[in-house]
């Protein structure tokens, strides 16, 4: 059958990335308590084009996923990238996965247990033969405004806040890791399941560590720049503000 999209293009133009998103899969992710975790990710796949193809085979990316192990480490990934560039005759190819990563939490007062989600990622560029890896989290958080307890007699403005960490390393780093800076890093972790004890524990916790979203960037990445593994990190916070009809948000990203 004739192969249009080998056809010369209209517009002779290079394409940086052509691909699919949207795909859902099942995969396994490592999991620092019990071993492994199975979960759903979202996945997209793309390469580039060269100017003279017209277009790219778009069924070659579902056909890489059939045959991945589904099986979320380095190794496997980049057996996964090397497969695209192969079956897509690329120069480089892209893949990312989002999916959300489970930890079994106990409140901090009752001992009560119930589970945390936090949607986790994996970006990986295969070009030229060299691999880049990005590993992150979004960890949600709790702040309690410094300047607004400062200024009134009763009480302070609290909100939630997210600290989305991206980060590359040397071996291996777990997502609890990022997880539990990302946490440490704002007025009070947060909880799936809280009796009244607990949300006592935890709104004095977080009224006796008020956090601006400056703090919080700071410490998170402070804690990522500790880390013995990681060599580079992006974080950035944003503070959805319960007084504000906006956000607040900061950013730190490390050298290269």
């Amino acid at each position: 059958m004739e192969d249009v999209q080998k056809h010369q293009a209209e517009i002779a133009m290079p394409i940086d990335r052509v691909g699919v998103k949207g795909l859902r899969l099942p995969i396994v992710v490592r999991d620092r308590e019990s071993g492994i975790q199975n979960t759903v990710a979202e996945v997209s796949l793309a390469v580039d084009l060269p100017a003279e193809f017209k277009g790219t085979h778009m069924s070659r990316f579902v056909e890489a996923l059939e045959h991945w192990s589904g099986d979320l480490d380095y190794n496997s990934f980049r057996t996964l990238l090397d497969d695209v560039v192969v079956r897509l005759q690329a120069r480089s190819a892209h893949v990312r996965f989002v999916f959300p990563f489970f930890l079994r939490k106990k409140s901090p007062e009752s001992g009560a247990s119930g589970l945390m989600d936090y949607t986790c990622r994996v970006d990986g560029m295969l070009k030229d033969g060299k691999l880049t890896f990005t590993l992150g989290a979004d960890v949600p958080v709790m702040t309690v405004c410094p300047c607004s307890k400062a200024i009134s007699e009763e009480g302070a403005h609290s909100q939630r806040a997210e600290v989305r960490i991206r980060t590359q390393f040397d071996g291996f780093v777990w997502l609890e890791d990022l997880i539990e800076i990302g946490e440490q890093a704002g007025s009070c972790e947060l909880f799936s399941l809280l009796k009244r004890e607990d949300e006592k524990h935890v709104t004095e916790r977080a009224f006796a560590t008020p956090t601006f979203v400056e703090d919080v960037v700071r410490g998170a990445a402070n804690g990522l720049a500790e880390h013995p593994q990681i060599n580079w990190f992006r974080v950035e916070v944003e503070s959805f503000e319960s007084i504000h009809n906006h956000s607040a948000f900061a950013v730190i990203e490390s050298a290269d």
